[in-house]
Formats: C-alpha cells, sequence, structure tokens
C-alpha cells in the first residue's frame, strides 16, 4: 500500500509518497480503507522530530482518518466490514489503509461526507475533553477559548453554544473573527490590536470559569486574571515557545486556580474509549441535524500533502485542513 513518507527534521517538502506492507489488525483492531485523514499539528511536530509516537505504534503520520471497514480483528464485536466509519488513532493515519482500536471509531453521522469526517475526530474530542471532561463546564458558565478560527476552537465554539456556555475568543483577524461569532462566540478579540485580559475584565469583570490556550508564554499571567475564582486553565500546546511568564502565585492563590496541561495522543487506550463514548452519546448525533458541523478550510489531494503540512504550519488556515487519496 501507499504511505506518505518523510525526512524527520525537514520540511514540508521533503515528504513523498512510498510503499509498505499493509497492516494486519490485532484482535481488539479494525482496518479500514482511508478515503481521507486530517492534518494536526501534532503531525507537523512529529514531522519535525519533537513529538514521536508512543512505544510500538506506527511511525506513519496520522493521528485520525475516515473510510471503510475492511476487516476485523478476532475480537471485534462493535463493527463489521463494509461501515463507514472515522476515528482516532496513534499514528498510521497518512496511509491507504489503517488500524483503528475498535473503541476509538464511531460511525459517519448521516449528511457527513468522508472528507467532513476524516476532520471530526481529533478537534472535536479534544474541545470535548478539555472542555467538558477537565474544564467541568457547563450551562450558565463562560469560556476563553484562544485561537478561535483554530479547528479545536472552531468546534469548541459550537460544542459550548449546544451546551449554553457563554465563549469569548482570540484570533488574528477580523476575518476570523467573525468566522467565530458565526460558530457561537459572544466576545470577539483581535489579539494582534487589543489585550484579551483588559477586554474581559470590562465584558467579565467576574471572569471565565475554563480557559482553553495554546500560546502559553506571556498568556498566563493574563489567563490568570482573564479567570473567575475557581476556574481552571488548560494548556494545549506552547506557541508561544516551550517557556511561559513568571507564575504570579499570589493571583493564582487569589483565584484558587487550577493550572493543567493535556494531550490526547498519549493517554491510554480505555481512556480514549471512554471518552469517545460520552462524546458519542452527547454529542454524535448533532451532526445529522445540522447542530454541529465540521469547519474545513481545504481538502488537498495526497501529491500535495507538504502544501498541508505548510498551510498549518504558517496558521493559515480557518478550520481543518484535509487530504484524500
Amino acid at each position: 500500500m501507499r504511505f506518505v513518507d518523510f525526512v524527520s527534521g525537514q520540511g514540508p517538502a521533503a515528504m513523498s509518497l512510498a510503499t509498505m506492507d499493509a497492516p494486519t489488525p490485532k484482535a481488539h483492531q479494525v482496518k479500514i480503507k482511508v478515503h481521507a485523514f486530517g492534518i494536526n499539528r501534532a503531525d507537523t511536530m512529529q514531522r519535525m522530530g519533537n513529538y514521536p509516537p508512543p512505544p510500538g505504534e506506527s511511525e506513519v503520520l496520522g493521528l485520525e482518518a475516515s473510510g471503510e471497514v475492511i476487516d476485523i480483528g478476532s475480537d471485534v464485536t462493535r463493527w463489521k466490514v463494509g461501515d463507514k466509519v472515522f476515528g482516532l488513532m496513534p499514528g498510521g493515519g497518512y496511509a491507504e489503509q489503517a488500524l483503528v482500536d475498535e473503541g476509538h471509531v464511531m460511525p459517519v453521522p448521516s449528511g457527513v461526507s468522508m472528507e467532513e469526517a476524516a476532520g471530526l475526530a481529533e478537534v472535536f474530542l479534544t474541545a470535548y475533553q478539555v472542555l467538558f471532561t477537565i474544564g467541568q463546564v457547563g450551562q450558565g458558565d463562560k469560556a476563553l477559548i484562544h485561537a478561535g478560527a483554530s479547528g479545536v476552537g472552531l468546534a469548541g465554539l459550537q460544542l459550548c453554544r449546544l451546551a449554553g456556555v457563554t465563549t469569548a475568543t482570540t484570533a488574528s483577524s477580523a476575518k476570523k473573527l467573525a468566522h467565530c461569532e458565526n460558530m457561537g462566540a459572544s466576545v470577539l478579540i483581535n489579539y494582534k490590536e487589543q489585550d484579551f485580559a483588559e477586554v474581559l475584565a470590562e465584558k467579565w469583570p467576574e471572569g471565565a470559569n475554563t480557559v482553553i490556550d495554546f500560546v502559553a508564554g506571556d498568556y498566563l499571567n493574563r489567563n490568570l486574571k482573564s479567570l473567575a475564582v475557581d476556574g481552571t486553565i488548560v494548556y494545549l500546546a506552547m506557541l508561544a515557545g516551550r517557556y511561559a511568564d513568571k507564575l504570579d502565585m499570589g493571583l493564582m492563590l487569589m483565584k484558587r486556580a487550577r493550572v493543567q496541561g493535556s494531550t490526547l495522543r498519549s493517554r491510554s487506550d480505555e481512556y480514549k474509549r471512554q471518552l469517545i463514548d460520552s462524546f458519542t452519546e452527547r454529542f454524535l448525533g448533532a451532526f445529522s441535524t445540522g447542530e454541529l458541523k465540521v469547519n474545513l478550510d481545504t481538502v488537498y489531494n495526497v501529491e500535495n500533502v507538504g502544501e498541508a503540512h505548510a498551510r498549518l504550519e504558517a496558521n493559515d488556515t480557518q478550520g481543518k485542513i484535509i487530504v484524500t487519496w
């Protein structure tokens, strides 16, 4: 089968198509014929040699894909050959065939295309995890979601709207903020022109119950300023660098704040199964009704996968970038 190869430590131009043996499913896995796969920042980090796959997992890039089940392991009971599915994988999605734990697979909702399904799992499950599992937001709460025009940001804004959570968001342009507003954001902040902490001090003097941040750096203390008492800040990335502000411990103690980092890829299989089951029960049906949607930026053919990586690395996206075979 074909897969997308890369040279560790090099740029998108070094990506190419190569061939390898097709994988064989273990007892608990399904094998899917991949129709499309999503591009994630973790993929670009792995390509650069900064985010290796978990021990024993595929070295091939790719954390999410959609397709058709073409084989199942001996213990699989949830799925059969021919099912149209999408899901999470610890690696291997950038290939014509991929293996997925049977508990990490979901049915493609009616009315959702394979391209849309390929971009659903990673961003919506990440947003669901940090907002509802870690952040514990509920109806009537407020959430500040940085990078609102990113895939996770747009997913989070929609989930909050459906759950009755009021949101503020940051983005770099009026165009991106307008898109965020369409997805449910109430407070729109252009971080290139405004200090988000100053804006929220005026708009939400009581603060946000949860803050979702990808930036770190000099955002840390401003996030604390923007936080409600007993609130939670969840960090998903460090776009501004590995090291953050000098932590204002007085502010942290005064707010009784919880600051937590989170990744999804390295979580246990059982954790992911429970997260996927919970998300499926609560929100998956909303994609069929149109209450939730996958925001696609661009769909590329696999020959242009390097361009897809370059776009993501340049932060030149509004939603998901998808690649098809």
